[in-house]
């Protein structure tokens, strides 16, 4: 069987290896100058591979249609993406979070298994070439089972130097983020000339932009851990969501790994962008989530019992890191020339508050060129989970990131464009 794989990312990859290694003529067809382009930047460059999560808990980390998954991820599991890149020479070590990364910390050398791999398969890659078309022809469904009701099949592929025959095409030309690394949107135009829905595309693993603009330019750089972030939704007077762990204000805003995982969360929420502009999408910092609004206040009356002639502004630098100070201060509306000894019980429950609820106005997503992931792409009710093949077109099937499936931040990514890469292949 003759088999052309579009998109040379981890899912393409892996769909064309696994194809390679049954026997087929696989074709692997890539627009930029290199495979893998989008491997290379995962991780900061480290490549989170993927999760050590037993495979039962991993729906619960894939916000966009992870039942959808189910099986994939039961037949290339993340057992099974260690196992083939230790057998190309590379092993991995755990970290916090279950994240599992190369003992290297170079996404280079995971690119490298892969190329490896291909490489001894004799998959053939044409890089720096377009595919601009998916020919189809129809078909007689005469003797054909009653379920199988497609009038196309694939023939082969157009691109911007030449026309290929086929039997089989696997489209894995990811989503729209990072466009740089040639996540283009070029998939979704295929498909859809073919009768494809495509689902509404958005960024999710984003960062967010924060109303406050002189406040986030004070605290630029600043980097807090073991927080604990709520967002709220004032149109409903309800919480949405909240994560703990660490996050990151940046020249617009905030970013870093809870406040990633929690824009795939964000993203779903009914009008959630007229609420943003209406500015009633709230993130509330627990600076101190380990202690009890009690438990604080006692805490804080230590450190102002043995500093009692300090002025308010020197008080708590054991407390908060240093940029914080200011903003915590003007919040807590306390006058930051009072000794520590003259501040009120009130005004001292006004800081305590401060603390556990410091509060910023969400004013929207990044651009989704920013973004980690694309949710939404091609609507899973038009693919087989089983075999991922379209249900519209014969022999045309899809991995990775083009699916209208997304995950938190984790490895969780990655791993389905491993199996669903895999599943393609296979089938």
């Amino acid at each position: 069987m003759k088999v052309i794989v579009i998109g040379g990312g981890p899912a393409g990859m892996m769909a064309a290896i696994t194809s390679a290694e049954r026997q087929n003529e696989v074709i692997l067809i890539e627009k930029k100058e290199r495979l893998g382009r989008k491997l290379l930047i995962t991780g900061k460059g480290r490549c989170n591979i993927t999760s050590s999560l037993p495979t039962e808990e991993w729906i619960n980390n894939i916000p966009g249609n992870g039942k959808f998954l189910y099986s994939a991820l039961q037949e290339f599991t993340n057992q099974d993406i260690i196992q083939f890149l230790e057998k190309q020479g590379l092993r991995v070590k755990e970290e916090r979070g279950n994240r599992i990364f190369p003992v290297t910390d170079r996404s280079q050398d995971v690119l490298t298994c892969f190329e490896k791999r291909l490489k001894e398969l004799k998959v053939r890659c044409l890089k720096n070439e377009t595919v601009e078309e998916i020919l189809v022809q129809k078909i007689n469904n005469k003797g054909k089972e009653e379920k199988d009701n497609r009038e196309i099949t694939v023939i082969g592929i157009k691109t911007n130097k030449q026309t290929i025959k086929a039997d089989k095409i696997i489209l894995a030309t990811g989503g729209k983020s990072y466009p740089l690394t040639g996540s283009t949107g070029d998939g979704y135009k295929l498909a859809q000339k073919l009768g494809h829905t495509i689902t509404a595309i958005k960024p999710s693993l984003v960062p967010l932009e924060i109303e406050e603009k002189e406040t986030i330019k004070q605290l630029q750089g600043l980097s807090l851990k073991n927080v604990k972030v709520h967002f709220i939704d004032e149109t409903k007077q309800k919480q949405i969501d909240e994560d703990f762990g660490e996050m990151i204000f940046t020249h617009f805003g905030v970013s870093g790994p809870i406040i990633l995982s929690e824009s795939a969360h964000l993203v779903r929420v009914p009008a959630i962008e007229q609420k943003m502009q209406d500015k009633k999408i709230k993130l509330q910092i627990d600076l101190k989530p380990a202690l009890s609004a009690e438990k604080l206040e006692e805490r804080i009356l230590r450190d102002f019992s043995s500093e009692k002639n300090k002025q308010f502004k020197n008080s708590l630098d054991r407390l908060l890191p240093q940029k914080l100070i200011p903003i915590v201060i003007q919040r807590s509306k306390i006058s930051p020339e009072k000794k520590v000894n003259e501040i009120t019980k009130q005004e001292r429950k006004n800081l305590v508050k401060t603390l556990k609820t410091l509060t910023f106005t969400i004013k929207k997503f990044r651009p989704i060129e920013e973004a980690i992931i694309t949710s939404g792409g091609i609507s899973i009710k038009e693919i087989n989970p089983k075999t991922m093949e379209s249900k519209k077109v014969k022999g045309l099937y899809f991995a990775g990131e083009i699916i209208d499936v997304d995950a938190y931040t984790g490895g969780f990514n990655l791993q389905i464009a491993y199996s669903t890469g895999y599943v393609a292949g296979k089938s």
